[in-house]
């Protein structure tokens, strides 16, 4: 059988379709063959950029930046050893009285004892009962440094509070920025404005109100002091600034004719010492001091030396504390609370007489949750009356009573209430009393 072959013949058309996909196979391959360098100079050119700015990172020196402190909630600053920390607090108290101390009184916004009104069967009622204040006053601002050096850290603190002049409660109630403290410390010496080394602050009793009770010592004043820690505590001696003021006997000695003198003729710093050591009880404190009480006017030129002794505890029982001061001499009167008492008194002759002083508290703290706590904090003062002079009304006493409950919702905000009862007795035997209850609302930052 005989088979047909006939030849394969391709059409112009033809070749020129394969010759095109040709073409374009080979320019796809081409393209992609462009797009992957391109991509891969611009990965390329992306990692050296990485690198530049790591390298560049590398080269920033550490103290360039700011950075966290050495201490908790401190902060560094760039191209500096140097820590600070700002603190402090907001705080709004509503204080209602059962009598009114005058017109934007600081008397009315926290307790001053001294301030109490007196008379013969008590705080005289001249139409002047009950009093409502709500002031902010109580806020305050502080700045902590702390400075690495050779001879250990030197240390700074400032602190201001708005108890210092005295704004009215018509428009602004603008009153003063005060000092509180002010002082530095290297190693250990501190010099500056900061509690009396006669005091442990960390024993002061948790009140809601600003003015504390009657038997605390309270003062704020300039010293240098030096610190010894030991192996049970530590020791500590202070020269503070002298301060002396005086009851001054009129001639003849007739009642009310009495009167204060500050006297400007201060020459030897009052000298203070103070032991601290810690136990399974607690922590305890002795302190004592010896102050020279100058008086250098038209009618009397003496001085005498005085001295005071003053005791602190705070024991723990439980989650509960214990809390007690007692103070006793012939030279704390001004360390008392509001310089409750006369430092030296002046009779009629002239003649600078001195008289024994003695106060004390004793504060209970429970808490009843960790949320929620209370206190309760009783305390008296007293001091004896030297002869040769009639000094009515100067204090002769005074007792106070707070119990109070603060609540704390979350950190750094307490929310306390607290009542008051203070009596303050004068030399010739006039009183006065001040019932007092107090809100406060307090925001730590």
């Amino acid at each position: 059988m005989a088979t047909s072959r006939k030849p394969l013949v391709l059409k112009h058309r033809t070749w020129s379709a394969l010759a095109l996909a040709v073409s374009l196979t080979g320019a796809g391959a081409v393209a992609r063959a462009d797009a992957l360098s391109d991509l891969r100079e611009q990965t390329e050119a992306l990692q050296r950029k990485l690198n530049e700015l790591e390298n560049t990172q590398r080269k920033i020196a550490p103290d360039s930046v700011v950075t966290a402190g050495s201490t908790p909630g401190s902060f560094r600053l760039p191209d500096s050893s140097t820590s600070i920390k700002l603190g402090g607090y907001v705080k709004f108290d509503a204080v209602y009285s059962d009598i009114t101390q005058g017109v934007d009184a600081v008397a009315n916004q926290q307790t001053v004892d001294t301030a109490i009104p007196v008379g013969p069967t008590g705080t005289p009622a001249t139409n002047e009962t009950g009093e409502l204040s709500l002031h902010a006053r109580q806020t305050r601002l502080n700045l902590t440094t702390s400075t690495p050096t050779s001879y250990g850290n030197m240390t700074t603190f400032i602190e201001a509070d708005f108890f210092g002049a005295d704004g009215n409660e018509s428009v602004t109630n603008s009153n003063g920025l005060r000092i509180r403290h002010a002082y530095g410390a290297l190693g250990n010496f501190l010099a500056g404005q900061y509690w009396t080394n006669l005091f442990d602050e960390n024993a002061y009793a948790e009140t809601v109100e600003f003015g504390g009770p009657v038997g605390e010592i309270f003062v704020r004043q300039a010293q240098a002091r030096w610190t010894q820690p030991s192996a049970t505590g530590e020791w500590s001696v202070s020269l503070e600034n002298p301060e002396s003021l005086f009851a001054v006997s009129g001639a003849p000695l007739t009642a009310g004719s009495a009167t204060a003198f500050r006297s400007d003729r201060d020459h030897y710093p009052d000298v203070i010492g103070r032991l601290k050591w810690k136990n399974e009880l607690g922590t305890f404190n002795a302190a004592l001091m010896a102050r020279n009480i100058r008086i250098d006017s038209a009618t009397a030129t003496e001085a005498k030396w005085g001295e005071g002794i003053s005791l602190t505890e705070v024991v723990p029982l439980g989650s509960d504390d214990l809390r007690a001061n007692v103070n006793v001499g012939n030279a704390i009167g001004r360390y008392q609370l509001s310089g409750f008492f006369p430092d030296g008194y002046v009779d009629a002759t002239g003649k600078v007489r001195l008289a024994q002083a003695r106060s004390a508290y004793v504060a209970y703290r429970h808490f009843w949750s960790p949320t929620l706590r209370s206190s309760l904090i009783l305390s008296a003062s007293g001091t004896d009356t030297p002869g040769g002079g009639t000094f009515n009304g100067f204090n002769k006493s005074a007792r106070s009573a707070h119990v109070n409950s603060i609540f704390s919702p979350v950190p750094r905000v307490n929310l306390g209430i607290e009542l008051i009862g203070e009596r303050r007795t004068v030399v010739d035997g006039d009183f006065g009393t001040l019932r007092r209850v107090q809100f406060a609302a307090q925001y730590l930052f």
